[in-house]
């Protein structure tokens, strides 16, 4: 697989608060009560959220709607 298919199948957090419309405050108050997407630690720290995870987290939340 290569780099630029891997980042296609990834978002940053970012991208992920931008897509939701949400702030960057908000997604970490989300992730520490766990309702957040699943999201992936790289070891520089940074965030990634598989958009796979990200479609299913809110085909999850449409059901809760």
């Amino acid at each position: 697989m290569t780099t630029a298919v891997r980042s296609r199948s990834m978002l940053t957090l970012a991208e992920v608060c931008e897509e939701l419309a949400i702030s960057r405050s908000t997604f970490y108050d989300w992730r520490a009560k766990h309702r957040a997407p699943r999201c992936i630690k790289l070891p520089n720290g940074d965030l990634r959220i598989r958009c796979s995870d990200l479609e299913d987290w809110l085909y999850d939340r449409e059901d809760a709607a």
